[in-house]
């Protein structure tokens, strides 16, 4: 079996939360927002993507991105966005996540062959 090396660089993850949550429909802007700078990001061979979560009790935006910074022109931008549709929101501490690309044999998964 052929093993892959593990990513020595972290991605990075952090949310806006938006309280109270919003309906998808008036998330429109910030959907179009997250799509250009994930283009933008892909131009520039960068990682930068953003994912609208919508739930019962808060509105989520999920941020992958290839740095810890929270104050890039993205989150300016994101940030006048959210507040021009006048809602509350806060921001999570970034989370550094280390991608292992070694893939598991299926002797090594809950219920996987061997189980």
């Amino acid at each position: 079996m052929k093993k892959r090396r593990r990513s020595l660089e972290p991605t990075w993850t952090y949310a806006y939360e938006i309280v109270p949550p919003q309906a998808e429909e008036r998330l429109g802007t910030i959907k179009t927002l997250l799509a250009h700078e994930h283009w933008d990001a892909q131009r520039g061979a960068r990682t930068w993507v953003g994912r609208v979560v919508l739930e019962q009790r808060v509105t989520h935006i999920l941020v992958v991105s290839d740095g810890p910074e929270q104050d890039r022109e993205v989150n300016r931008r994101l940030e006048a966005a959210l507040r021009e549709l006048e809602v509350g929101f806060s921001i999570t501490a970034p989370l550094a996540v280390v991608e292992d690309s070694t893939p598991a044999s299926a002797t090594e998964l809950p219920g996987g062959v061997g189980a």
